[in-house]
């Protein structure tokens, strides 16, 4: 018996001493993964693309200059490589979701979830009168199969709602990179939610939101000649009701209102890019629900080819939005990111 507590105790010991010898840089995770004790990141997703919208891989921390109010920091951390995200899809089963734009969505979605990574978790998410997650966090693309075929259509249209309370489901996600993506064909008519309230909620969060709509409009005009389809992204709006309109000038450039549609008669486009345009995510329109594939394999390529950046908290805490502006040295490049934070 003594003998085997030796031999045990000696192998124990081995193991320490094999442990203690691997170099400290094979122990540490990768860069970009690195937290020190104490100190707050501010985390930055940055999309970089080149004159011809096509994205840019392979830059370097240094290719990257990062201001805080105007203020340049140094970043600490940075990665180039693919990280999982942890993704939310909210889809539009108001009643205006008729049976064939029902399955033109649900076929999008289930060839968008499958260009992600095996790594990448996800939910899905449907509004109508009220926002419903369908299915909760997983990695299996049957279970999120199985949540598209139970949707059905009918109700009014709670958009904000919906986004709402997706944002808080997806800052739980357990990827350091989270996202959204709403995919709706109309008005805001439901919600409870103000848009001063979730451009608050949005600002608060390092969701990256996307949107993709259908312009019934652009449907009809194309039926009448309408020119031949732009491949870049378009901006997509969130229309609304007629009268409400919150104007909040956005923090870096831009203008217009943030609300319930600033006109009545069609899709305010402005309006939904101040959603997306502050979290570093983008806006998409489309002419018909056929032409969805095209923008979610467009999102699903950004997802996949982003630059992570993160630098220490200057330390305020004054519940105020701060502002971020990323630049490129190669100034011929083009980088979308995160335009700022709430200091809370």
């Amino acid at each position: 018996m003594h003998s085997k507590i030796r031999v045990a105790s000696l192998a124990l010991a081995l193991l320490v001493i094999a442990v203690a010898a691997v170099p400290a840089q094979e122990q540490r995770p990768p860069e970009g993964f690195r937290f020190r004790s104490g100190v707050e990141l501010i985390n930055v997703t940055a999309t970089v693309s080149d004159e011809d919208g096509r994205f840019v891989p392979g830059l370097r921390k240094e290719d990257f200059v990062v201001y805080d109010d105007n203020d340049r920091v140094d970043v600490s951390h940075f990665s180039n490589e693919r990280v999982p995200v942890s993704l939310g899809i909210l889809l539009d089963t108001s009643g205006s979701m008729t049976p064939d734009k029902m399955s033109s969505a649900r076929g999008a979605i289930e060839r968008f979830i499958r260009l992600l990574g095996a790594d990448d978790e996800m939910f899905l998410a449907r509004f109508a009168n009220v926002p419903e997650v369908v299915q909760g966090w997983t990695k299996d693309r049957r279970l999120l199969s199985r949540g598209l075929d139970s949707l059905y259509a009918g109700g009014g249209t709670a958009m904000y709602d919906g986004i709402a309370d997706a944002l808080p489901l997806a800052q739980s996600g357990k990827n350091r990179k989270k996202a959204i993506v709403v995919i709706s064909d109309g008005n805001d008519t439901s919600s409870a939610t103000s848009p001063r309230e979730l451009k608050e909620m949005i600002r608060q969060s390092e969701v990256l939101v996307y949107a993709v709509g259908v312009d019934g409009r652009l449907e009809t005009s194309a039926r009448g000649g309408f020119p031949p389809r732009n491949p870049f992204p378009l901006p997509f709006p969130i229309p609304g009701r007629r009268g409400r309109g919150f104007p909040i000038p956005p923090p870096i450039g831009g203008g217009g209102t943030f609300g319930r549609g600033a006109s009545g008669d069609g899709l305010d486009a402005n309006a939904l890019r101040q959603v997306t345009d502050d979290t570093g995510g983008r806006t998409e329109i489309v002419r018909d629900f056929r032409d969805l594939d095209g923008a979610t394999a467009r999102i699903a390529d950004e997802l996949s080819k982003q630059y992570y950046l993160g630098y220490a908290s200057p330390g305020k805490k004054d519940g105020r939005w701060h502002t971020i502006k990323v630049e490129l040295r190669d100034r011929r490049l083009t980088v979308r990111a995160r335009r700022g934070y709430v200091a809370s």
